[in-house]
């Protein structure tokens, strides 16, 4: 009988013993960034230029290009071999395909798919979710909202104070009154009342930081996007301020949090076929998950960083006439502004044509891509992003990583 029961004992302690270990090994703090329309050569691109400054043939690694795993992510839709955001947006936050132009909505147009942001935030950690674009954009936004148009953007903005998420941030809220501009309450007003303190950049984050919950927008009333970050103006809202500003209001939970975080602006210069623009936004989107990697840095053994992206735009070819390109044209205009119209950002007389010919670069198309995208990862779980995967995979694994049901 004491042979038994001292096997009970040794059966329960390793029983427990394996519990804390399956506990240690999950991911207590999760950043998950999205660089829309980021393909490899748009990184490559970005190293390409790093090493030209110091004007040496090769590429200088990005802070993420240097994490230990690597992987890549199928993107097609449920309709369409080319995905647009809103689908792929949808894939990476639900981990279900659904038709271009839909947001967080089945193709049967009426079944709601459930974004991991709700599924962790039920579990009990804090969530964030933030963009360079507008908040109810088509990446942000299929972390929140459903809609059968990606178009709705006052009916999605309308989803935001329910959600109960902690921190929201981008460069505003399209439509505050709706399409026409005739909607009685603003989006801005709703989230207000919903218990949200807004705050209108960063140093007026800084006065308001204290607030249980968030939402944080380059200026008041905006519809915009955060500047680019060629001739970016002095004192504007930068998505490195946005992801430090999350940590500071997320990190208050001792259960954890996760954000996900879009630098939505990759996609915007490369519909335009903007070189320039393109390599310092994934430069931009590098130095925002160096923020992340700071804190990575603070907590190995509970945090685990993603990157990857929704899908790639413009085809970016380095190399256009023989074996060679040059980006040293990329200085001269270093200090100017993008030519990228904002409203107009996939017109093809967009196209900066000049500097693309003397980099001896090329572009297949102003629209996106079909093929694979990159999926970095470190931290906590990390090896399972490793390798071929679809894009709806990634979130069942990180909610398999941070121990939360899918």
């Amino acid at each position: 009988m004491k042979r038994f029961f001292y096997y009970l004992a040794v059966v329960a302690l390793l029983g427990l013993a394996a519990s804390c270990a399956r506990q240690e090994n999950q991911a207590k703090y999760v950043f998950y960034f999205i660089g829309d329309g980021m393909g490899f050569t748009h990184v490559a691109a970005a190293e390409a230029y790093l090493a030209q400054e110091r004007g040496v043939i090769g590429m200088d690694p990005l802070c993420f290009t240097q994490f230990p795993v690597l992987g890549e992510a199928v993107t097609c839709s449920a309709n369409s071999i080319i995905t647009d955001s809103s689908a792929a947006g949808t894939a990476l936050s639900t981990g279900e395909k659904t038709n271009n132009r839909m947001l967080a909505v089945a193709p049967d147009s009426t079944t709601q798919l459930k974004s991991i942001s709700y599924k962790i935030h039920d579990a009990g950690y804090s969530v964030g979710v933030m963009s360079t674009t507008p908040i109810n954009h088509a990446t942000p936004a299929a972390f929140f909202g459903h809609n059968v148009k990606r178009g709705n953007y006052y009916e999605i903005g309308q989803e935001l104070p329910s959600t109960g998420f902690e921190f929201f941030a981008g460069g505003g809220l399209y439509h505050p009154k709706g399409k026409d501009g005739d909607e009685e309450v603003s989006l801005y007003d709703m989230i207000a009342e919903g218990g949200y303190t807004l705050a209108y950049g960063y140093e007026d984050f800084q006065a308001k930081k204290d607030a249980d919950h968030i939402v944080l927008v380059q200026s008041e009333g905006s519809d915009q996007i955060c500047p680019y970050a060629l001739g970016r103006p002095e004192g504007a809202l930068t998505l490195s301020q946005i992801v430090d500003a999350a940590v500071t209001v997320l990190e208050r939970n001792p259960k954890g949090f996760f954000l996900m975080a879009e630098g939505g602006l990759i996609d915007w210069t490369a519909h335009s076929q903007d070189l320039a623009g393109t390599i310092f936004e994934v430069l931009d989107f590098d130095q925002a998950i160096a923020v992340a990697d700071a804190f990575y840095a603070k907590h190995p053994d509970e945090t685990l960083i993603v990157v990857t992206a929704d899908h790639e735009t413009g085809g970016l070819a380095l190399g256009a006439k023989g074996y060679q390109y040059d980006l040293t044209v990329i200085d001269k205009i270093k200090n100017s502004s993008t030519t990228t119209d904002v409203e107009q950002y996939m017109n093809s007389s967009q196209s900066i044509s000049g500097v693309n010919e003397e980099a001896q670069v090329g572009w297949t198309t102003f629209s996106h891509c079909g093929g694979p995208v990159p999926v970095w990862a470190k931290g906590v779980g990390s090896e399972r992003f490793a390798g071929r995967q679809d894009n709806t995979d990634i979130p069942k694994k990180i909610c398999a990583a941070m121990g939360v049901t899918f």
